[in-house]
């Protein structure tokens, strides 16, 4: 993709470039100078305006020697009908001898999947745009496209997605209701039935400025500036997912940006799971979220530089869930505490049993032989808690 990108700068066509970059350069200039307007102004809708620059343009090359007008390669190609027999002839039934063909349903697999993750980055970009934040049922949008898939493909159509072209344009020219996007397809399909000549009239190149300008406002600088500002964790899987979509595809980019998020994930949670704070030979160890096997070499490594004659605390009240490594390792370390004089006091959850034995926590270690007793765990807590409030009292 890469190279074929840096070996079009050596045939560019002078036309669609010109054409291309006054549409791109208008589409901005009239954004900002109607972002404050109201009236009429605000109604005409832009890419319409492109688009009839993008026509006037290579129309205007046409008539002059200036600049050699579009081929038919660089200009959009509908079929054109003559009468309704001949368009209802464009539509066409299935070969279903294929039925059976391995490379037919790996392709229909391939498809539904790309599609549909398209349309769900497409559904989260458009609730973004709402002015209403309204929420997209997204199971229900797979569902209507699914069906919408069958029954094009049942009569030759090709599979369609929600593409954040056609969305964005009904956002902002101030849609608010289905009834949008339903009108939409009927306005496309009489195009195509009624008028395929003046579509074909159409430049690709101001086409491309409207996605470039579509692309900007979805991705403008400030976007990245802003998740730059929320930490690496946020920005860099935010840009390798960019990066791996363009030097690939959408699946295999959004997949690697999936991994990327999930390593940051658990790598926060791994640097969250243990808090470990110390005052002269006072110490705290907090235990919060999910405390999982990765977090046993830290939690052993610090429980083993406390020094003699400490005293350690070790609250798992925050914590979800202790992997059985680090309980155990917990429990060894309350057992060999008392030969550095080191008194530990283990705080836990009365609705979560994280696995501590009978005697840690009623913090008797002087039998390295722990047993589990459900009724005295519960026991000793409630004496401890009530120990604690006569203390309190007192």
């Amino acid at each position: 993709m890469f190279v074929n990108f840096f070996k079009a700068f050596g045939r560019i066509n002078s036309g669609g470039f010109i054409i291309g970059a006054v549409c791109l350069a208008f589409y901005f200039i009239w954004e900002s100078f109607v972002a404050n307007k109201k009236g009429f102004i605000k109604l005409l809708p832009t890419p319409l305006l492109i688009v009839f620059i993008g026509v006037g343009l290579n129309a205007l090359f046409g008539s002059t020697s200036f600049v050699q007008p579009l081929s038919e390669d660089h200009l959009v190609s509908m079929p054109v009908a003559k009468s309704a027999s001949d368009f209802l002839s464009f539509f066409s039934t299935p070969d279903w001898s294929m039925i059976g063909n391995v490379q037919i349903w790996t392709l229909a697999l391939t498809i539904a999947l790309v599609a549909s993750l398209e349309s769900l980055l497409s559904i989260e970009a458009v609730d973004d745009l709402d002015p209403y934040q309204r929420v997209t049922p997204t199971n229900r949008e797979l569902k209507a496209q699914g069906v919408g898939n069958l029954l094009s493909g049942l009569i030759g159509g090709i599979p369609v997605t929600s593409v954040i072209v056609r969305s964005s344009a009904n956002v902002n020219s101030g849609a608010k209701t289905k009834m949008s996007t339903i009108y939409h397809g009927i306005f496309l399909l009489l195009s195509v039935a009624f008028i395929p000549v003046v579509l074909n009239l159409i430049p690709k190149a101001c086409l491309a400025a409207i996605l470039i300008f579509t692309g900007y406002k979805l991705a403008k600088p400030s976007l990245f500036k802003a998740f730059y500002k929320k930490g690496w964790d946020v920005f860099l899987p935010f840009v390798i997912t960019i990066a791996a979509i363009l030097a690939t595809d959408l699946l295999k980019g959004v997949i690697l940006g999936i991994i990327v998020g999930l390593f940051f994930s658990f790598r926060s949670n791994f640097r969250k799971a243990v808090f470990v704070v110390n005052d002269d030979t006072r110490y705290l160890f907090r235990l919060r979220k999910d405390v999982s096997f990765l977090n046993k070499a830290i939690i052993k490594r610090k429980l083993e530089e406390v020094p003699e004659n400490a005293h350690v605390i070790i609250d798992t009240k925050r914590a979800d869930y202790i992997d059985r490594d680090v309980v155990e390792t917990i429990e060894d370390f309350t057992l060999h505490a008392p030969l550095k004089n080191i008194k530990v006091d283990l705080y836990t959850s009365g609705f979560v049993d994280h696995g501590f034995s009978y005697k840690v926590l009623a913090n008797n270690n002087d039998d390295a032989s722990l047993q589990r007793n459900y009724e005295e765990v519960i026991e000793s807590v409630l004496h401890g808690n009530n120990n604690n409030n006569a203390k309190n009292k007192n």
